[in-house]
């Protein structure tokens, strides 16, 4: 079991030789979900060696073309690929007209169904959730209506003593049982306590993921506390009047957000094609928050490593 992104697009509207628009592509615990498709995405995953029909979920945050301009040839390629599950995607509203107007004009069609997700503007509420993960969106400050999300693991069974499992020879009907934090009285009157045989789980794990911003402090009681947290920081200071007219974010922006949200660790992306290279952002980052990394494309993040 693991929790991976891959990010396949860090820079912002104008992409770059280096740089792509934004998408990132998450495996947590055999769920395989993308966050926003920007122009080139799936380009981006055949370059990477990630599967194209192993998205199950798709994330828009908000309609501007930087972040979902990629997703009718994504689809329309899984469709050439073969394609014959379902496909899930959430994002704002209009974001489905949109999309099938378009396969409407090309007469493409999909043999696969899509299940759309309208996201009200301002939501804040769990999109997803099954045995082993949720995802939350919550509402970001940009121009138009721009959704932030969260996917985090639930807690999991409680881990046991192996070391008491071998000595007692525990039988596995017993262990369930335990793992499942019950006390457990079996057909030989033998009571087992399973705070005496169990260890907690392992600590959840959880990656925010806010895109096209301005700063705002609202944002950090969705955010508090996660693993990762992945922030727009399209400007330096010195442009920080341009980062407010366009409702966008600086690094020193995205580094308060984080310090304030008690993050692990803040990566911050969507960096303006004015600039040649991170190193600046990082350091200005650095003010605020110690654990900081700039995002490049075909970069691999392990959130238990952090």
């Amino acid at each position: 079991m693991s929790f991976t992104v891959t990010i396949l697009g860090s820079g912002s509207a104008v992409p770059t030789n280096n740089r792509f628009p934004t998408s990132h592509f998450i495996s947590c615990n055999s769920r395989f979900i993308l966050i926003d498709c920007g122009e080139g995405t799936q380009f981006q995953m055949r370059k990477f060696n990630l599967k194209i029909q192993s998205i199950q979920i798709i994330l828009i945050t908000h309609l501007h073309g930087d972040h979902f301009f990629g997703l009718p040839g994504l689809l329309s390629t899984m469709h050439l690929l073969g394609r014959n599950r379902g496909l899930k995607i959430i994002g704002p509203e209009g974001l489905e007209n949109c999309l099938r107007s378009q396969l409407e004009i090309g007469q493409n069609r999909l043999d696969f169904e899509i299940e759309f997700i309208a996201l009200a503007k301002n939501s804040t509420h769990c999109v997803y959730k099954d045995k082993v993960i949720e995802i939350n969106t919550f509402p970001l400050n940009h121009r138009i209506q721009t959704q932030g999300y969260v996917i985090k693991e639930l807690p999991g069974e409680l881990n046991m003593c192996k070391e008491l499992v071998e000595n007692e020879k525990i039988p596995l009907e017993v262990i369930h049982q335990l793992k499942a934090g019950k006390d457990f009285l079996d057909s030989n009157g033998m009571f087992w306590k399973y705070k005496k045989y169990t260890l907690p789980p392992k600590p959840r794990l959880s990656y925010a993921f806010c895109s096209d911003t301005k700063y705002d402090e609202r944002i950090i009681e969705s955010i508090k506390g996660t693993t990762l947290l992945y922030h727009e920081a399209t400007f330096l200071e010195i442009d920080s009047a341009r980062a407010r007219q366009t409702f966008h974010s600086t690094a020193q922006d995205a580094a308060k957000i984080a310090m304030k949200g008690k993050v692990k660790k803040l990566l911050m992306g969507h960096m303006s094609a004015r600039y040649s290279n991170p190193n600046q952002h990082i350091s200005e980052a650095k003010l605020f928050m110690k654990n900081v990394e700039f995002a490049e494309d075909g970069m691999i993040l392990k959130l238990e490593e952090i």
